[in-house]
């Protein structure tokens, strides 16, 4: 037996492991833009709640159309990194659109919020200073913490009382930084950003804030939660995607204060030796925040959506996580009873996906519904009325 067939072995045992949990993620095949309305390669027609696509902007054929023009009076791809010649002036053009949004002084782009966070904490801060990081943080941010030689420093999920317990104790170190989830993917939840500044002041701290789940969701014109609790201009950092709400491509970016950008740019391995974004990404990008700038239309919209389909789903009897963005959380507890359950819905024409460990702690298994501006009320009444039925037929509700 050759090196590979017993690491073969250890392998197919770990999946059957993982299958017989039933805990193994199935990819389902699109054979549309991503859309409320999907099609999948068997055929079928289904309506599409579980994108991070929050303002429906995925398929919009203006943003197509400015992806087409930047390709063509700026090519395909960049073929290089940022500082050898990999900068155009499109990408200039959509980091001073970032950092307009959001109030803040200078914008860093990335391939990916992952490359975002992951490049953040190592050039900024080493063995002499604390990270305080929520607990349920993205793993993005987990990982780019691992890569740095703080101190760490972790508290319960939006418990401000151990977040100072935490404070207190690292005041031992030079300096600190505070880092949350704006709203946490997996419950919805807005982190108490008010409550975390105010902590941050008593106790000579800065903030990073990752935004990929309420830029454009929260927020009275959705600009995150900066803007939700008046804080706009006041953190250090945010970093944020464009692949959620603001088109659902890819790329990602840190803004924040000029002289973080600055050495970001000089020191940011993500940055330093990754690809430049593609142009026509980056001209769908000055689109989005030029389109956000005039309206709030869309994230009004949205807004509306995600009250009402809550406020049916409790009425209905299912069990729902408090949320103030446009995830719902509908908690089903069992691994199992969350992939039964979607597989049902999606017979049913309704297409979302199960959660369960590791993505969320074991036991805590759940539908993430996720609401969109493209959604109408009809769409809405539909996907209740799904859940409904299945949720009967598992005996979830009465």
């Amino acid at each position: 037996m050759n090196p590979y067939q017993t690491f073969q072995q250890h392998l197919l045992a770990e999946l059957d492991a993982i299958r017989s949990a039933g805990l193994y993620k199935q990819e389902r095949i699109l054979v549309s833009p991503q859309s409320v309305h999907l099609r999948l390669n068997s055929g079928q027609e289904v309506l599409n709640f579980c994108a991070n696509n929050y303002l429906g902007l995925s398929d919009r054929p203006e943003l197509i159309e400015a992806a087409r023009q930047a390709m063509t009076g700026r090519g395909y791809g960049m073929s290089s990194v940022r500082f050898i010649c990999g900068t155009q002036d499109l990408h200039k053009d959509l980091e001073a659109a970032i950092a307009r949004f959001f109030g803040t002084e200078d914008t860093i782009l990335y391939a990916a919020c992952f490359d975002a966070n992951g490049g953040v904490f190592e050039p900024l801060l080493d063995e002499r200073d604390a990270i305080i990081s929520d607990a349920l943080n993205h793993a993005s941010i987990i990982d780019g913490v691992r890569l740095c030689k703080a101190v760490r420093y972790r508290y319960a999920n939006a418990d401000m009382d151990d977040l100072e317990k935490q404070l207190q104790v690292a005041q031992a170190q030079r300096f600190r930084l505070i880092v949350t989830d704006g709203v946490f993917s997996m419950d919805g939840n807005v982190a108490p950003l008010n409550r975390i500044y105010a902590l941050a002041q008593q106790y000579n701290a800065m903030v990073m804030v990752d935004e990929s789940h309420s830029a454009g969701v929260v927020g009275q014109t959705g600009r995150g939660v900066t803007e939700q609790f008046d804080l706009r201009g006041k953190i250090e950092i945010l970093t944020g995607t464009l692949g959620k709400a603001f088109g659902g491509a890819i790329g990602g970016f840190t803004t924040g204060k000029k002289e973080i950008i600055d050495l970001l740019r000089q020191r940011s391995r993500p940055y330093l030796f990754s690809n430049s974004l593609p142009p026509a990404v980056v001209g769908a990008g000055i689109y989005t925040f030029q389109y956000l700038e005039k309206s709030s239309e869309l994230t009004n919209r949205l807004h509306e959506n995600t009250a009402y389909f809550v406020e049916r789903m409790k009425q209905a009897g299912f069990d729902i996580k408090p949320t103030q963005s446009a995830i719902c959380a509908v908690m089903l507890y069992d691994a199992k009873l969350s992939q039964e359950m979607a597989a049902q819905l999606l017979e049913e024409g309704i297409y979302v996906t199960g959660f369960f460990y590791p993505v969320v702690p074991k036991d805590q298994a759940r539908i993430r519904v996720q609401l969109s501006a493209a959604h109408e009320k009809a769409q809405l009444d539909r996907c209740i009325e799904a859940f409904i039925k299945v949720g009967k037929t598992l005996k979830i509700i009465q």
